[in-house]
């Protein structure tokens, strides 16, 4: 198809979606909600599973966990196991691999995470499962936590002392100002010694919403849980960028050793570290993204239909022009194009109403909409595919009538 022709259909186009404005705009309606539907759930998972790769990177990029089993490049495989496991799961971590990891050179900390569950109960009941974590004084600098109020865990301590997440700590007492009172932990007290600055973020790369979370030691933890251990992650702090994978070998070879040749655990950094919660978000995404193209769906076969009722009406028209020499194939693209403008002008509306609705949402979430060419690209490929799938059977049939039988069509 030459140049002169493809803006001829152009221009012929505009002119036939033009001349029945409210009928085109009606139709393009269904393309717009499914695309706002799809970009919205885009850069809105986009943003949240974005959460994990800021945090680890406003560390430094001198973090490294070691977790339990072996990476799952499934990120279904148990909603769970992107997060850390609880008590009810078996882990191959203890804290003697705490002791050995310590001993590496290089290192500026190492806290574990053994995270519990069970009643905690101040003035008022926490709701059900929320994260008991029981840990080390290291976790403040592994993890550059920041207080309100208080101070951290710290050895010195009576054993029995927490430190709660401010959002926690409102449950429990209704003030974060909750220093000195006392929480009731499985049934155990424990008086409140610190509270968290508010981090306004559920997610972080230890899976745990410090915001609500309760900390104790990890002896407590112990008593607490039977005298058992079992701890769910190891967060390492190098003293430097370059020191990390030097660390992460060591750390390596050394479990590698003390766990008899079994490779039943995993250490991340960098990237690696956010890649799980990732993955699951946009799993998610795909899944919910996918139910909302269900709607588009409906806004294509609002765009089979319109095109069925333009070629009904101008069939004296694609009778005039194939009688003065147009080819089945000018017809075809004639209306193809038209089909593929209404496709076009919805993503195009629907795309800008989708990050309308994102950034409108997202004041309401501790992240924003991602913004990013693939998303744009995935709504000029709905766009297309809508156009062409849609609108390849009416084009179809216009092209395949009878130039005569047309002449005698008056509409």
């Amino acid at each position: 198809m030459s140049r002169f022709l493809l803006g001829n259909h152009v221009q012929n186009a505009r002119q036939a979606l033009r001349a029945h404005r409210l009928r085109t705009f009606l139709t393009m309606l269904g393309i717009t909600i499914g695309v706002a539907s799809v970009t919205t759930i885009l850069a809105l998972s986009a943003g949240a599973a974005q959460i994990v790769s800021h945090q680890v990177s406003d560390l430094g990029g001198t973090i490294a966990v070691v977790r339990p089993g072996l990476a799952s490049g499934n990120p279904i495989a148990g909603l769970a196991g992107t997060g850390i496991p609880h008590d009810f799961a078996t882990s191959t971590l203890t804290l003697d691999d705490v002791k050995t990891i310590t001993k590496v050179p290089d290192i500026k900390s190492v806290a574990p995470l053994m995270v519990l569950s069970g009643s905690v109960k101040g003035d008022h009941q926490a709701p059900t499962g929320t994260p008991i974590v029981a840990t080390t004084p290291a976790l403040r600098e592994t993890d550059d936590l920041t207080l309100e109020n208080g101070e951290f865990l710290d050895d010195s301590l009576d054993p029995n002392t927490a430190v709660i997440g401010p959002e926690l700590s409102n449950r429990l007492f209704d003030t974060e100002e909750s220093l000195g009172k006392t929480v009731s932990i499985r049934g155990q007290k424990f008086t409140i010694v610190g509270v968290l600055v508010h981090e306004n973020s559920p997610v972080n790369y230890n899976n745990v919403d410090f915001d609500n979370a309760v900390f104790i030691n990890v002896e407590s933890g112990k008593a607490i849980n039977q005298g058992m251990a079992q701890i769910q992650q190891i967060n390492i702090r190098a003293g430097s960028v370059a020191q990390l994978p030097h660390i992460i070998s060591s750390v390596n070879s050394l479990l590698y050793k003390t766990h008899f040749q079994n490779k039943d655990f995993t250490i991340l950094s960098g990237s690696e570290i956010a890649q799980p919660t990732s993955q699951l978000y946009y799993t998610i995404a795909g899944v919910t993204g996918a139910i909302a193209g269900i709607s588009l769906l409906v806004g294509g076969i609002g765009v089979m239909n319109i095109m069925l009722v333009n070629v009904a009406e101008r069939t004296r028209e694609i009778g005039i022009r194939k009688a003065v020499g147009a080819k089945n194939s000018d017809i075809i693209w004639q209306f193809l194009i038209e089909s593929l403008a209404l496709s076009l002008g919805g993503s195009i509306l629907g795309y800008l109403l989708g990050y309308a609705i994102a950034f409108a949402i997202s004041t309401f979430l501790p992240f924003d909409p991602v913004f990013n060419w693939q998303i744009g690209a995935v709504a000029v490929g709905i766009a297309f595919t809508v156009g062409l799938i849609f609108g390849i059977y009416p084009a179809v049939r216009a092209a395949k009538k009878d130039p005569i039988e047309a002449l005698r069509y008056f509409s």
